[in-house]
């Protein structure tokens, strides 16, 4: 087969690619570093001939020149699956309306009941046998695709390669067209320094997990923080098995603490379905056979997480109430992020042999007011509840860690207060009297 020919015969410039958009359409917009940037900004140019054209993405770090060109949304109506910085401040325009998932379930969200007129991604250069690299939006690209009527690639020369469980690519033949041109480098996440909290929160984790044990760091900051200092710690043969691949675990790779060997499925191998993060990470990734990138679908199923042995869970939260409800997508009513995998992985942790599910979370935070505010509430009102209370398990601020599993409402209580910055504990055991979940003789 000449694949070059048909690749030849399917390339087309972004404003003529774009074309096939109608008013009504559905267009999907692919995650993160795969956002195609060029289609974007050629959509962006149409917008006074479009009308109620719908857009989804997710953990895309912008701009979107089709939300920014159109601020009364006739033309383009922006939707995301789960926000990054750059889309929570668009949601606070008005410009963005998030879709409520969890990250196992939005292939099959796609398969069954959603309509996908055009969809739109960046993709490696093509290889010899006319595939296409999916890259770091491998974890539900693949599933999107076949639920399109017309898809579109767009070549981008900076995109890692990454080395496929399955689902990783696309073939020439199932494109229709193609789009090239140049594009800026990746977007940079290196991993934050540390807070005297991260590092505290650290301390308390790494005890609680064993060499030889698969990690799994969730979207956010703090986990990727964690997951560097883990780096520093005496732990052996860690494994990889997570929804995102972060510069934490390159840190663990350079530090001979990232092996992979000790896990029974798929060993000698770290799994991941989406990543971002620093050039040295996308580097790592390129070709390499050490790492494999899969479907969410798979990757993040409770059923798959569960067959690893001490499968450890780490991911982060905006709030926790008195009843052990967590909250990592709001704050109030305003929408943050998302629910993402961290109920896959809540759940999948639970159902492996010796596993461990972490949410973290500093004990207070300071408002746009220069309030210091607790991050332990008496209850929620308006926050959306991301994990409920009987799939809780270990909470952890810098003043402790608490498990709450088979815990009364009361014990419950009184574990997160023990955690709780102390300027607010009186203030929380106040309203446990009130909630009549407190035992006065608790109170120590």
């Amino acid at each position: 087969m000449d694949y070059q020919a048909e690749y030849r015969s399917k390339l087309r410039t972004p404003e003529e690619a774009v074309r096939v958009v109608r008013s009504g359409d559905w267009v999907d917009y692919m995650s993160n570093v795969c956002f195609p940037t060029l289609l974007d900004e050629a959509l962006s140019r149409r917008r006074d001939e479009l009308h109620d054209v719908k857009i989804r993405g997710n953990l895309i770090f912008g701009p979107i020149q089709a939300v920014e060109c159109d601020p009364t949304r006739e033309h383009f109506v922006y939707n995301s699956w789960h926000c990054s910085s750059y889309e929570r401040k668009l949601t606070d325009r008005g410009l963005c309306n998030y879709i409520p998932m969890i990250f196992r379930n939005l292939v099959p969200y796609y398969r069954h009941f959603l309509t996908v007129n055009v969809a739109m991604l960046c993709v490696t250069p093509m290889d010899k046998h006319g595939y296409f690299n999916l890259s770091c939006s491998t974890g539900i690209a693949r599933g999107i695709i076949e639920k399109a009527d017309i898809v579109i690639v767009e070549v981008n020369e900076h995109l890692p390669r990454i080395l496929g469980g399955f689902d990783e690519s696309v073939h020439i033949s199932e494109v229709n067209f193609v789009v090239e041109g140049e594009h800026a480098p990746l977007p940079q996440f290196p991993i934050e320094a540390p807070t005297p909290e991260d590092i505290q929160i650290a301390h308390d984790i790494v005890p609680n997990i064993p060499s030889g044990a698969t990690i799994q760091l969730g979207i956010g900051g703090m986990p990727n923080v964690v997951g560097s200092l883990l780096a520093q710690s005496d732990l052996k043969d860690l494994g990889m098995h997570t929804e995102l691949c972060g510069d934490a675990y390159f840190e663990l790779f350079k530090a001979g603490k990232l092996t992979n060997t000790r896990k029974k499925l798929h060993r000698n191998k770290g799994i991941t379905g989406i990543a971002f993060g620093s050039q040295d990470l996308y580097d790592w990734l390129d070709q390499n056979p050490g790492v494999i990138v899969a479907p969410l679908e798979y990757v993040n199923a409770p059923e798959t997480i569960g067959q690893l042995d001490n499968m450890i869970s780490i991911n982060n939260c905006i709030a926790v109430d008195l009843y052990g409800q967590v909250c990592a997508e709001s704050a109030g009513l305003r929408h943050i992020s998302g629910t993402g995998g961290q109920l896959d992985y809540l759940t999948g942790a639970s159902m492996s042999r010796g596993g461990k599910a972490f949410i973290c979370m500093t004990s207070t935070y300071t408002n746009r007011k220069g309030e210091k505010k607790s991050r332990i509430l008496p209850y929620f009102t308006g926050d959306i509840v991301t994990d409920p209370r009987s799939q809780t398990y270990f909470l952890v601020t810098e003043y402790g860690m608490v498990n709450l599993v088979g815990r009364t409402t009361w014990e419950r209580a009184e574990l997160l207060i023990s955690i709780a910055h102390p300027d607010f504990r009186e203030w929380l055991i106040s309203c446990a009297e009130q909630q009549k979940i407190w035992r006065r003789s608790n109170r120590r």
